[in-house]
């Protein structure tokens, strides 16, 4: 199978690199220091699962010259995408199936807007990584899961195809009859953990261990599961409370990449985590308190140091 991995970052990277590893035929669109030492010295990956190096590695800045491929992934954050969409669109031929690895639920859209809406595939991503150095990707912990999906809904020969490379790689997958719920449940975890760590600079297991910080995540939640169900999303009444649960199962230094873009002057997602559930609120007449403080909050950096 033929895969372009837009972007080349902790998600990208990682499973980009282990389906390179696996022997697929695997390039990736990456750019400044990053991609040269991609070019120089190949992409490693440190992980508990095992290290890797892809050396050579196929890297490029777009995709112009290239053949149109099997499979794109999308994998830059989501304020990224465009220039994402215009550096893949030279290799997205008729048969391509383009799939966002990104956070929220945003991207699938831009997607279909971008490519039309039989070339776009959904998928949603699990893992705790980072670009620790220009060639170099951290894999923290052993959550390392894709779930794949067709938009309309169903099992699909080519989503299947899809889910069974990753699998040679690695990588757990599954093929899921209900892609959108899928991307719920993770929006609803991670708008909790992003507004939690990010406000309070704090990790997953300092969060869950103190009693006020523990119900501030619990109601970020709970607001996120309560719009999804104004939206069609047939959440358990207690969902906030089974994610809390998940999140006690999680290593006790795990943050967000939210909180990781705050800490290093980065762009934030926050429009597209806290700010989606408090927009979407309103739209749906549901209250959304925490959402939208912690969208106050943090607006005037969600740009970066400069932002304002």
């Amino acid at each position: 199978m033929k895969i372009l991995m837009v972007g080349a970052g902790g998600v990208g990277g990682y499973f980009g690199g282990r389906l390179a590893a696996a022997g697929e035929d695997v390039t990736f669109i990456a750019r400044g220091p990053h991609l040269a030492a991609m070019q120089a010295r190949g992409l490693k990956l440190e992980s508990p699962l095992g290290q890797a190096l892809i050396d050579p590695v196929r890297a490029c800045a777009n995709a112009d010259g290239l053949d149109p491929v099997d499979l794109v992934f999308i994998a830059v954050k989501l304020g990224d995408t465009a220039s994402a969409i215009e550096a893949c669109r030279a290799a997205v031929g008729p048969d391509t199936v383009v799939i966002s690895l990104q956070n929220g639920l945003a991207a699938d859209e831009w997607l279909v807007a971008a490519f039309g809406a039989g070339r776009v595939a959904g998928a949603v991503a699990y893992i705790a990584s980072k670009m620790a150095a220009p060639g170099l990707i951290k894999h923290t912990g052993t959550n390392q899961r894709i779930q794949v999906g067709e938009l309309a809904g169903g099992l699909s020969p080519r989503t299947d195809r899809i889910a069974a490379a990753l699998v040679r790689a690695g990588i757990e997958c599954e093929s899921v009859g209900d892609i959108a719920r899928a991307r719920w449940e993770k929006f609803v975890f991670l708008v909790g953990l992003a507004a939690t760590t990010s406000l309070t600079g704090e990790t997953i297991g300092v969060i869950r261990a103190d009693p006020h910080m523990r119900q501030f995540l619990r109601a970020a939640m709970d607001e996120a599961a309560a719009v999804g169900r104004a939206r069609g999303i047939d959440f358990a009444e207690d969902y906030a409370d089974q994610r809390l649960a998940f999140a006690d199962s999680l290593p006790e230094t795990m943050t967000s990449s939210m909180h990781h873009d705050l800490a290093a002057g980065k762009p934030l997602e926050l429009d597209w985590l806290c700010g989606a559930v408090a927009r979407m609120g309103v739209e749906s007449g549901v209250g959304t308190p925490v959402n939208a403080t912690v969208y106050a909050a943090l607006k005037t950096r969600r740009g970066g140091d400069t932002a304002s």
